[in-house]
This record gives C-alpha cells, structure tokens and sequence, in this order.
C-alpha cells in the first residue's frame, strides 16, 4: 500500500496521469542529436553516426515517453539501447543523458533496487565491451579504453546513482512537509471548531437552563400568581436577549476570521450577572475572594467565567440544592487561579436534559490554559467543582484566600 501511493503521488507529481512527457523527451532527443554530432568531431577514431546511429539517439528519448507509466521497463529499455550504441563504435556523448533521465524516473517512482541494478549492468556491459569484446566490434582496429577514462565512466555511474537519490530524498522532504502542513491545518480547524462547539454550549445550555426553570414557574404561577409569572416571562425575555448577543458573536468570528470581535469576551467581570440569573432561577449563589478573580490575562479570564457557568448550569440541572458557593482565590506557591463552586445536593437523579458534556467542557477549557479541573461528590454531601489555572507571572494585587476548614 505504501509503495502504490508513493507511485500514485509520482505519478501526480509528474503528470503521469495525463498526456506524455514529450517536451522533456524532444529536449533530451535533440541534445542526444546535436551533442553526439559535435562529439564525432571531437572523436575522429569512432565509428561515423549514420541512420543506425542517429536511430538509436533517437530511441533512446522515445523511450523515455513512456517513463513515468513503466519506470523500470524503460529504463532497461534505455540501458540496452545505450548498450547498442557503444557496441556500434560510435563517439561517446549525451546519449548517456537518457539513461540519467529513466533512472530518475525509476528511482522517483520508488524502485531504487531497480535502477541501481539497470545501472550497474549498463557500467558492467561497457566494461566488457570497452575490454575486452573491442576486437570483434567497430571501429575496426580499436584499443581497450583506457583506464583513466574508465575511471570517468564509473564515476558518472555513480553520480547519476547519487543524484537520483538527492532528488528522491529532496522529494520525499517535500511531500512529508506538505503532509505535515496539511496535518496542521486539520488540526487547527479541528481544535477551532471545538472552541466553538464549546463555546456556542456554555452560552446556550447556561441561558436554556435558565429558561427552562423559569418557564416551569411561569405555567404554574400562570393562574395564581400573575405578577410572578411575569418576573419569570422578564427573565426568560433577558437570558434570550443574552444568548442571543452572545451566539452572534460567536457567529461573526466564523464569518470574518481574523478580526478583532465587536464586543469583548465575557470574564469574571460580569460574574455579578451571573449570580442574577442564577438568582432569577431560583438559586442563591454566594461569592467569596472575588478580587482574586481582577486582572486577569483574556484568556484565563474567559475559561474561569464558563467553567463557573457551566457549574452553576449543572447545579440548576442536577441537584435539588437552592444554595451554591463559589470561592475564588490564588493559593500560595506558583501563580495560579483556583475556582471552586459547592452545592449542598442532593442530586435530583432524573434527566434534566442537556448533552452530558459540561464537565468534559470545563476540562477541556481549563487544559487549554494548562489546568485542570475536578469535580465530585463532598465527603458531607452535595458536590464539588474545584478548577485551578495556571497564570503567565506574579500578580503584586494577588488576593489569596485563607484555607477553610475543610482544606486544612
């Protein structure tokens, strides 16, 4: 499977898929023409290119045509027609050049073992005829090559060989950075698209719950208690208009990427409506170390107000207290937040609808900070939400909040 798709990306590389590589092989047949020609200047001794010799020049590239469909059957090809024309006597020259050209070929679409044998028995087959078969082939009256010269030929053997490997790892480099760029961006979207599913679920479970329990005592107060329910219809009409303001700027961070946002991003400045809209549920909340929770980088300060949020949610949907406690403050030690949000139970056990993911949430946002949260059942009953984020440095203003009795 691997080998097919390193050939299937050669082959898109090169254009394998669609019409022949012509203008490479004309290119190739030309210099093979006009630089053997000027190479039978220079080599008086050589057999004289005739029709023979000028058509295995051009066999050569024609072969090459078929380069990127059968890499090693035209190489070989290639190899032999080479093979042919030293046979023949005649000058040596770029005829070598289509032999470069199907070795990297074959060793670009994968089949290294291949061109290197190809090579090999090409510079072993000139050996023989360069030393030996010399007598028997033309230009008559011959001599064996000299060594000195056979020493360039093994050498351009072996360079072919190492550029061919050059390029097939400068190649590899480049498909594995492209892989890993494509990686990235998969997961950037990906990580991106969580941000919003996680934001766009702590705005609308925190404002649905809210509506839902107001909604529950605005039917039974309907008949009875005109003016309550009214006060519960006020609240359902403001966590809406909330929702709402909220939901579309999560939206236009979608439609215009990039852009600084319209409004700025909730944090624990606004936790005082948070505790009016617990409040308008049904749910006194007390805070305690609120100054702790000042000056806070963006960041931090958006995780901290949404995983109080969602605590507070929880507690509207999942436990039958009325009462919650939140405690903010910044222990000793290295510089951190810690949020801590109690309810006095008990869990109501039923569905209170929702998609299960609140905790999953928190801890997602608090581990994007480098946090951790945790939450539980209270050796005395009801539940417990504790959140820590890590802060960038120290804060001179940093309020710690003394441990309470159940800490020491």
């Amino acid at each position: 499977m691997a080998e097919w798709r390193r050939q299937r990306h050669w082959a898109e590389r090169t254009g394998a898929d669609g019409g022949l590589p012509w203008r490479s092989s004309l290119a190739v047949a030309v210099l093979a023409q006009a630089g053997s020609g000027w190479a039978q200047q220079l080599q008086p001794g050589r057999e004289p290119l005739g029709v023979l010799g000028r058509g295995l020049l051009l066999l050569g590239p024609a072969l090459l045509l078929l380069r990127h469909r059968h890499p090693v059957a035209v190489l070989y090809g290639v190899c032999s027609v080479t093979l042919a024309y030293l046979a023949g006597g005649y000058p040596y020259g770029p005829v070598v050049v289509s032999v470069a050209v199907a070795c990297l070929a074959a060793i670009g679409a994968g089949h290294r073992h291949a061109a290197w044998a190809a090579v090999g028995a090409l510079w072993a087959g000139h050996l023989l005829i360069a030393h030996w078969l010399y007598r028997w082939l033309p230009p008559p009256g011959d001599g064996p090559l000299p060594w000195s010269a056979e020493a360039g030929v093994t050498a351009w053997a072996i360079a072919v060989l190492a550029a061919c490997e050059l390029v097939r790892v400068r190649r590899e480099q480049w498909a594995r950075d492209r892989a890993e760029q494509a990686a990235a961006q998969r997961r950037r979207a990906d990580e991106e698209r969580l941000r919003i599913a996680r934001e766009l679920h702590d705005v609308l479970a925190h404002s649905i719950s809210v509506i839902n329990v107001q909604a529950g005592v605005g039917l039974a107060l309907l008949d009875t208690d005109p003016e309550q329910a009214r006060s519960a219809l006020m609240a359902i009409r403001a966590a809406g208009k909330e929702a709402l303001g909220e939901v579309r700027q999560v939206l236009d961070t979608l439609r215009a990427p990039g852009e600084a946002p319209r409004t700025p991003a909730p944090g624990l400045g606004r936790l005082p409506e948070l505790v009016e809209q617990a409040a308008a549920a049904g749910l006194t909340v007390s805070v305690e170390g609120e100054e702790a929770g000042r000056g806070l980088p963006p960041g931090a300060d958006l995780a901290a107000f949404r995983i109080l949020q969602e605590a507070l949610t929880n507690v509207l949907r999942h436990s039958g207290a009325r009462t919650a406690r939140i405690r903010i403050s910044r222990p000793p030690g290295p510089n951190a937040l810690e949020l801590r949000v109690d309810d006095d139970g008990p869990a109501t056990g039923g569905d209170a609808g929702g998609s299960g993911t609140g905790l999953t949430g928190m801890q997602e946002r608090a581990a994007a900070q480098g946090g951790t949260v945790e939450a539980g059942p209270r050796p005395d009953g009801g539940f417990r939400v504790r959140a820590r984020l890590p802060l960038p440095g120290p804060e001179p203003g940093s309020v710690p909040a003394p441990p309470d009795e159940e800490d020491r």
